[in-house]
């Protein structure tokens, strides 16, 4: 018994997770984030104001914040697609309750889905209210990134997807350790994205690349760079650091860029010279093609300085090689 109906919700939720993914990196790299001044809903409606009426109304309840419908509606629908994946998650989780007593059934992960989605909307809205906070900038971004992980993980293992087809438990169990390792690294190095990101701190270095301002090392404020409480007093928007900090933030981000490029190209590496296992293999060349792929656009943003389309690619192949890692994982953990 896999629960088909469970399945399937999990499978929607992943998609829907990742379209929220991708337009909340959209949202946020289009300066859209205070698009709405308020929350849930946008200066008092369920939609942007439009008529002359409503958008005086809301300019006069929000002088320092008047209308741009563009920025609005980028944000509104963002919301639309949170609200409809945290109504298939709380879908889920009530599957999974009335099938609790099926042995094969998981409860765990989609019980602590609805807890994250509820989190997740407080800081959507802390987000907002409190204008552009980096660390709940991030936190939410993250918040964004383990839902992602966790809805496919229930794919995953509620479905029986994506198995590893070999007989030997000596073949996977050394790839376990490996595994996690990369699955930890992938999430640090969202992690440090995120905070180059809501810190304003891509384009710190200019062009420059791989130097920063023409420089290996150039002088840095990593304790400032850092700091990860400011208050809820000030406007985050475009960012409160000197360059020095900024510089900081992206040179880490870079680093954890080669760690990442070493640990998980020496997984990918792993995989492809298995022999047994042609589907471990096939995920090792997914892999190494992703993880090419990502370092390319991160590149990309430093040369080609940070084009939409290009930033919000590197978010979206981000969370592919999360989903990827996540999936590796699932593959050699067949017995848990």
């Amino acid at each position: 018994m896999n629960n088909s109906v469970f399945v399937k919700l999990a499978v929607f939720a992943t998609f829907l997770a990742m379209v929220v993914v991708i337009l909340g990196a959209y949202t946020r790299l289009s300066d859209a984030g205070l698009g709405c001044p308020d929350w849930p809903g946008c200066y008092g409606h369920l939609d942007v104001p439009d008529s002359h009426k409503d958008v005086s109304a809301a300019n006069q309840a929000y002088p320092d914040r008047p209308v741009v419908a563009h920025k609005a509606w980028k944000e509104m629908i963002h919301r639309y697609f949170a609200g409809t994946l945290g109504i298939v998650i709380f879908s889920m989780a009530f599957l999974a309750w009335r099938h609790r007593r099926h042995g094969r059934q998981l409860r765990f992960v989609p019980f602590l889905l609805v807890a994250i989605v509820i989190f997740q909307a407080l800081l959507g809205m802390w987000t907002v209210t409190i204008k552009l906070n980096p660390s709940i900038v991030m936190s939410h971004l993250l918040g964004g990134f383990t839902t992602l992980s966790l809805v496919w993980w229930c794919s995953l293992r509620q479905g029986g997807l994506f198995t590893a087809r070999t007989m030997y438990e000596s073949t996977l169990k050394p790839l376990q350790g490996l595994a996690l390792l990369a699955l930890i690294v992938v999430a640090l190095q969202i992690m440090l994205g995120g905070w180059t990101s809501s810190n304003y701190a891509a384009l710190a270095c200019g062009s420059y690349f791989p130097t920063c301002q023409g420089q290996w090392w150039p002088p840095m404020d990593f304790k400032e760079g850092f700091v990860l409480w400011r208050g809820t007093q000030l406007n985050f928007e475009f960012g409160v650091l000197h360059n020095d900090a900024r510089m900081a933030i992206q040179m880490v981000h870079r680093i954890g860029a080669v760690v990442t490029l070493l640990i998980v190209g020496f997984l990918a590496w792993r995989l492809l010279v298995l022999r047994g296992a042609r589907n471990l293999r096939s995920m090792g060349a997914l892999l190494l093609l992703i993880l090419s792929l990502q370092i390319a656009l991160g590149i990309g943003n430093v040369l080609l300085q940070l084009p939409l389309l290009n930033a919000v690619a590197h978010n979206a192949v981000g969370a592919l090689l999360l989903l990827t890692v996540v999936t590796i994982n699932h593959a050699v953990n067949p017995g848990k």
